[in-house]
């Protein structure tokens, strides 16, 4: 179990990473992307931070698992309205696949170390 939750982390970690240092570098998929779910710009560049945030949070994760659940809660949240995004300008599933891979990957993290989050509940 300890591995699967490493491997689901590390791929929402690069995932992130990838998706959200693309956004902050400004790559011509992710203006496009931007202007087709009619969203203006500067939300772009800060998405990409709150992405970066969810990084630093995957990687402070591998030593303080509870660091990775917040994070997973934080990136889950964030393609829940992705996904609404998406569908609010009636965009084919195809491009709404990362962002509900990912979304199932962020809800498996947190799962995974819900243990970490027990306090909340008690």
């Amino acid at each position: 179990m300890h591995i699967l939750t490493i491997v689901l982390q590390s791929w929402l970690l690069f995932s992130m990473a990838f998706f959200g240092g693309s956004k902050l570098a400004g790559a011509s998929h992710q203006v496009e992307l931007f202007d087709s779910i009619k969203l203006p710009q500067w939300f772009r560049v800060i998405t990409g931070y709150v992405q970066i945030v969810g990084c630093m949070g995957l990687i402070i994760g591998y030593w303080y698992p509870e660091f990775a659940a917040w994070a997973g809660i934080m990136i889950g949240i964030m393609m829940l309205f992705a996904l609404l995004s998406h569908f609010r300008v009636k965009h084919p599933i195809g491009k709404m696949i990362p962002a509900l891979l990912n979304l199932v990957i962020s809800i498996a993290v947190v799962i995974l170390y819900a243990d970490e989050l027990s306090y909340l509940f008690s």
